[in-house]
């Protein structure tokens, strides 16, 4: 029985100016988060100095978390969630769109 779909993912390349500080990273992860159509219970976002992003969104359906350094054009994501699982390939395809990244790499796990 698969109960949720989870996408670990790397994005090399990613322009320094969207990486780099909280505000910016905070606006693409939630606005993703809304267009994806997941229930955001909460955030929490930590700036790094000089530059650098960590951040989880719960979401009842699960997680969205992120971790970026500027200095390598590199974000570190994880997506997962529970029940409708085409929500996780949404909110993924709207990070490549939103992040720009020049290349990824991606694993996708059935959970349950």
């Amino acid at each position: 029985m698969i109960v949720g779909k989870h996408i670990i993912a790397e994005f090399y390349g990613v322009p320094e100016e969207l990486i780099s500080r909280e505000e910016t990273v905070r606006a693409i992860v939630e606005e993703v988060v809304d267009k994806a159509e997941l229930t955001r219970v909460g955030s929490v976002y930590k700036q790094f100095n000089p530059h650098g992003v960590t951040g989880i969104v719960l979401i009842a359906e699960s997680h969205v978390s992120i971790h970026t350094w500027p200095e390598y054009g590199l974000v570190n994501l994880d997506i997962f969630t529970c029940g409708d699982t085409s929500k996780t390939e949404k909110a993924f395809k709207l990070f490549i769109e939103k992040f720009k990244p020049k290349s990824y790499r991606h694993y996708i796990l059935d959970r349950g």
